[in-house]
């Protein structure tokens, strides 16, 4: 029986680890794709706008069926916190900050973010315990992201916004994070507040704010539509939910370092923003931080 138990926790944890390698892909893909309709047609609140009314099409049948059972469970005033963490104000910063600044900063400062304070806020709030082998993994994570983004808002005072508006999206995804564990809420749970209750003001948000929805072709439309919608919007926010709630919102955001690696090469690729050789040796430092913990625990 214990064998079985265990089994089924080495398959939990592999399942997992696979969500994460695929929120990295799709953040990856999300970061580029806005980076990429910001500098032709679309505006923030376009794509603000395309992420949620994609992810409520896609959320539709599941919210219609268990949707309003499991919101009244996790209570309206838990959904709005969680809304407002990762639900509109959360993406319309970020791609506001993909206005002003380079697409391997937004990979770079809010991993960074998120690795720092969901460590401190797992240490605060769960008393959760670290090997000196995490710490040390951890620390040199943010020492290699700090220096990726070193050059920043030297001589650009709209880049070092940007970074700024980075840097407060890490905090509100971590801060989510931890919520979602302290109150227990499951994926489908967590995403149908977040996704529901950022439709409601995209009304308002669409007249208030300036669009670029008719200059764009239907193309650009649909692409950001599915991605930011379906895949980002959706998809990630399920499987993002699902490794907090089987690794830890610490763990968890061990993920995300591989962002700006896996950004700043399709953002080579794609959009021609190359890196400066600080920033590539940056990258080396994460990469290393992130890989560390591991082999020592091998």
């Amino acid at each position: 029986m214990q064998s079985v138990t265990m089994g089924e926790g080495d398959r939990s944890r592999r399942l997992a680890i696979w969500a994460g390698v695929a929120v990295v892909a799709i953040t990856t893909l999300q970061f580029v794709a806005a980076r990429f309709s910001l500098r032709e047609h679309l505006t923030a609140a376009d794509i603000v706008t395309l992420r949620f009314s994609g992810a409520a099409l896609a959320f539709l049948p599941v919210f219609l069926s268990v949707g309003l059972p499991k919101l009244m469970q996790l209570g309206w005033r838990k959904a709005t916190v969680l809304a407002l963490l990762t639900g509109l104000p959360y993406p319309l910063i970020i791609n506001q900050g993909l206005s002003l600044a380079p697409v391997a900063h937004a990979a770079a400062l809010s991993p960074a973010v998120i690795v720092f304070f969901s460590f401190l806020f797992s240490r605060l709030v769960f008393k959760d315990k670290a090997s000196g082998t995490r710490l040390a993994g951890v620390a040199t994570v943010i020492a290699g992201l700090l220096l990726f983004v070193l050059q920043s808002g030297v001589a650009d005072a709209g880049t070092l916004r940007g970074d700024l508006l980075f840097a407060v999206s890490g905090l509100m995804f971590a801060t989510f994070a931890v919520l979602v564990r302290l109150w227990s809420v499951d994926a489908v749970t967590a995403t149908i507040a977040v996704v529901f209750f950022s439709c409601l003001p995209l009304p308002l948000l669409h007249i208030l704010a300036p669009s670029g929805l008719a200059a764009a072709s239907f193309t650009e439309i649909a692409t950001q539509f599915v991605i930011q919608g379906f895949l980002a919007g959706a998809l990630a926010s399920v499987l993002y939910t699902y490794v907090i709630r089987q690794l830890g919102p610490q763990p968890a955001s061990l993920f995300m370092p591989c962002v700006p690696v896996t950004t700043t090469a399709a953002g080579v690729v794609v959009l021609g923003e190359v890196p400066t050789l600080l920033q590539v040796v940056a990258i080396a430092v994460i990469t290393f931080g992130m890989v560390f913990p591991i082999l020592k625990r091998a």
